[in-house]
């Protein structure tokens, strides 16, 4: 299960946030937590919308893919912080991640009563029509003279707070899981797998499905080449440079952009002798050229997924390669400064020889290997949602398109799942 804890307090020295990593330590068996500041919260002002800001479009992101959201507030002047106010203003404005979402409230303060007036205001807050979230009722926990609860390693004293806070915890759980039943799913738009569509970046008046479309959009945008030098985020080089660095790069790359168009793929070596059996005249395709028309509806789901947030990525283990590889491709969203979807990272890597290094250098083996399609390790918890019901890449024999709920990955095009 995937939550994730906002923490309500923009201090640098925050209890609440101390709570809050106390939660994820110790609850680790029973979901994953991701703790999400507000200190970058802009004030909310409807007439100085910001709603695309990026760190508005983050916490939207992150809340949308988690299955249930934990809020830890401190109490100022009886009721809940200006900044964790804002974010709650800006996620019921014009976007609302939270509508049905459940969510547990926690606090910690330095008085006896905890922060129990500013947990009833936010709880009268988050049913608010506006934000629609579905607020686990009772169990509250209300974490007082906290500069005196936790010790110097985080830990909380008192033995019977922390049982408290883990029985109130399993039971947000299970809340969780009920309030998931009881959801109806919400249909995501259809993707334009043409790419018919016209982004800033989109080169016109050339035919995506051309063979040679690499040198003809190149000629039309006077694109650079050779020893110019480009600026990086966090660098200089020039176009070779980057080129080396790309084709060097242990693993397979493919570039589409949110028009759904292929741009790029690093040609370090021949179809052949690819995983996921590249070519260089499908550079520039729409992707609905680039799947056979079997694979189509997973390829749609797993942009829909991507597009509007609810994972960012998205994993698949191939095993046509055979016993002697492990297979992996990760189909990753890319976001731009504003965390606007910007496209699909694509990434394929026979992962054998980095485990069988880590393997070797630590002393250890893998344990309950059953087939050349499953490896375990003695510590993992197999996760029937990852395994290889998804979708197709560029070469594939895909099988039938898996259920939206069910499929968490993409097959690549050679493989028959």
């Amino acid at each position: 299960m995937k939550l994730v804890g906002i923490v309500g307090s923009n201090s640098d020295q925050s209890y609440n946030r101390l709570l809050m990593k106390y939660i994820a330590v110790h609850n680790a068996d029973l979901f994953d937590l991701e703790i999400l500041d507000t200190k970058d919260i802009p004030l909310f002002n409807q007439s100085q919308d910001q709603t695309d800001a990026g760190p508005i479009q983050f916490m939207k992101r992150k809340i949308e893919q988690a299955d249930g959201v934990i809020i830890a507030t401190p109490e100022h002047n009886h009721t809940v912080p200006a900044n964790l106010k804002s974010l709650i203003e800006w996620l019921s404005f014009k976007i609302h991640p939270l509508d049905n979402k459940p969510v547990l409230i926690v606090g910690a303060s330095y008085y006896d009563q905890g922060s129990s007036r500013a947990q009833l205001h936010l709880r009268q807050i988050m049913e608010a029509p506006g934000v629609n979230a579905i607020v686990m009722p009772g169990n509250e926990f209300l974490l007082a003279e906290v500069k005196q609860a936790f010790d110097d390693h985080g830990e909380i004293k008192d033995t019977k707070t922390s049982e408290f806070l883990q029985v109130t915890l399993r039971k947000f759980v299970k809340f969780v899981q009920v309030a998931k039943a009881l959801e109806e799913p919400k249909p995501l738009p259809k993707e334009d797998l043409n790419a018919t569509g016209k982004i800033a970046t989109t080169i016109p008046d050339v035919d995506m499905r051309a063979a040679d479309w690499v040198e003809q959009a190149a000629k039309k945008v006077q694109a650079v080449s050779g020893d110019t030098y480009v600026q990086l985020d966090r660098g200089i080089l020039t176009v070779d440079q980057i080129n080396y660095l790309l084709s060097s790069m242990p693993m397979e790359l493919t570039y589409a952009d949110s028009n759904n168009e292929f741009l790029y793929y690093n040609a370090g070596k021949e179809q052949a002798g690819t995983l996921a059996g590249r070519k260089p005249e499908q550079v520039g395709n729409p992707l609905i050229v680039c799947h056979p028309a079997k694979a189509l509806k997973n390829v749609e789901w797993v942009l829909q997924q991507l597009r509007a947030g609810k994972q960012d990525v998205i994993r698949i283990h191939v095993p046509k390669h055979g016993p002697d590889k492990y297979v992996v491709h990760s189909y990753q969203a890319m976001h731009d400064d504003q965390q606007h979807y910007v496209g699909l990272n694509e990434y394929v890597m026979d992962i054998k020889p980095v485990i069988d290094w880590y393997l070797q250098q630590t002393k250890q083996h893998l344990v309950g290997a059953t087939s050349a399609d499953s490896v375990a390790s003695a510590s993992v918890k197999n996760d029937p949602a990852t395994s290889n019901d998804a979708v197709a890449s560029a070469s594939v024999k895909a099988a039938t398109p898996p259920a939206p709920a069910k499929a968490d990955g993409v097959a690549s095009a050679s493989v028959k799942p």
